[in-house]
């Protein structure tokens, strides 16, 4: 049994869902907006279950405030199907998953039952942390047989035995810790440490005690004397995931571990060696973000040696059947499911839709999928009707094309103006500040439209 928060400001929905959490055995506080759950946070709660849009706010206000206050348990993210693309950035926050709205049970108990890893346990860090690696399974990232794939796969060769920091950018759920692990397998410190954080869940305040240690009392909440990890991937690898969430002041101290190798843990006197490579990851324009004051410049040179892009799954070609192959194949495993084949709605509907969560998308999607199946052939019955809807919704608008001057007047203008914004991004060299400067429009607007249309 664990205790859930939930928060949700739709109170028959809540309702629901809380007898069919007390069904299964769990303890659940219900919140209904984002002020009433940021007064009832603590530690003692197992799970943060999230709605994303509530009355006065959004569920990332919640997941700010939950990772400020340095609280680590899993929250997942509730969400209609048009916020999959927000849904994606939040998991980079540190959301463990999201799952669509209308909520199907069996699916969201799957989902539950890992995040709390089958307990309802609280776990600790070093726990958490060990079972977040053990989710990141290589095969979850099968080699594809594209030229794009190739590529990526011989630069993790070429790169792997040197001792060169790596960059690594892609979108969001492409596998870049896959690639990380990858590189780190074939490099001489294999059998050393490989040390994941994700930059993105830590709190300005925790983010150099995370990385460098403290001594106990250096401040408020400091009991006992802390090792960082840069300390506990000493001889081997450290892959530092959205590198860009870091603020400016741990930047400074991160680029001195970097080309001093040496750290001082806060409080301490004295500093100490360490033998680190260093394995950066991104979905930002960390280049344009130095230009702009917000990352350093030093640093981003000092972190990317050696560059690899991971390409998104729209990009892969007939990779998309290897993945599909491979997901179905786990999930049957799994779930004690026995799919073998998808029917050709299926098939059409994942070849035309454009995976915006990429792999990591497209492995829940399938897991989902599975898991409704019950004979031995998918039907479109099993995806997302959300998913469906806007397939069909495109089809027809692609049906209308320049033969009706009403074709979905909306949508081609829309299409217009995210022609424009990339335009224009491009021109800037993806400088944001001078972007919104060309285009006549503040940033804020900027990052909102960006979003909109899966720039960001």
């Amino acid at each position: 049994m664990a205790k859930i928060l939930l928060v949700e400001d739709d109170t028959t929905f809540s309702t629901i869902l809380d007898g069919f959490l007390r069904k299964n055995g769990h303890e659940v506080e219900i919140r209904y907006n984002v002020k009433s759950s940021i007064k009832s946070l603590d530690a003692s709660f197992q799970l943060i279950l999230l709605d994303y849009r509530l009355g006065d706010g959004t569920g990332l206000d919640v997941l700010e405030e939950i990772r400020s206050r340095g609280l680590h348990m899993p929250v997942i993210i509730m969400t209609s199907f048009n916020d999959v693309r927000t849904a994606v950035k939040a998991m980079r926050l540190g959301v463990f998953d999201y799952i669509t709205k209308p909520v199907n049970p069996d699916e969201l108990l799957m989902i539950l039952n890992d995040a709390l890893d089958g307990t309802g346990k609280k776990e600790t860090a070093k726990s958490k942390q060990a079972r977040k690696e053990e989710r990141v399974e290589t095969a979850d990232f099968v080699k594809g047989s594209s030229m794009p794939s190739k590529k990526l796969h011989e630069y993790i060769e070429l790169v792997a035995p040197t001792d060169m920091s790596v960059l690594v950018r892609g979108e969001s759920g492409t596998g870049k810790e896959y690639v990380a692990r990858s590189i780190h397998l074939k490099s001489k410190r294999a059998d050393k440490p490989f040390v994941s954080i994700d930059c993105g869940t830590l709190s300005k305040e925790l983010a150099a005690s995370e990385l460098f240690g403290h001594i106990k009392g250096s401040f408020t909440g400091a009991l006992t004397d802390k090792k960082g990890q840069f300390e506990e991937a000493d001889g081997g690898t450290l892959f530092l995931d959205e590198i860009g969430n870091l603020s400016y002041d741990v930047q400074i101290k991160l680029l001195r571990a970097l080309q001093e190798r040496v750290i001082q843990p806060i409080g301490a006197n004295k500093l100490i060696k360490v033998d680190v490579r260093v394995i950066a990851a991104t979905n930002d324009d960390l280049l344009g973000n130095a230009t702009t004051g917000n990352f350093r410049e030093d640093l981003y040179h000092r972190i990317n040696e050696f560059e690899i892009v991971v390409p998104p799954l729209r990009e892969r070609g007939n990779d998309m059947d290897t993945f599909i192959r491979f997901f179905v194949e786990q999930a049957n495993s799994e779930l004690n499911r026995s799919v073998s084949h998808l029917s050709d709605e299926v098939h059409e509907i994942f070849k035309a839709y454009d995976w915006p969560g990429n792999l990591r998308e497209l492995k829940n999607v399938i897991k989902r999928m599975v898991l409704l199946t019950a004979s031995d052939t998918a039907e479109v019955s099993a995806l997302p009707d959300e998913m469906v809807q806007s397939i069909h919704h495109n089809k027809r608008n692609k049906s209308l094309g320049n033969d009706s001057p009403a074709a979905d007047l909306k949508s081609q203008s829309e299409a217009h103006e995210r022609q424009l914004i990339l335009d224009v991004l491009q021109q800037v060299k993806y400088n944001k500040s001078k972007a919104a400067q060309v285009l006549n429009i503040d940033r804020k607007t900027l990052y909102n439209k960006l979003d909109k249309y899966g720039l960001s």
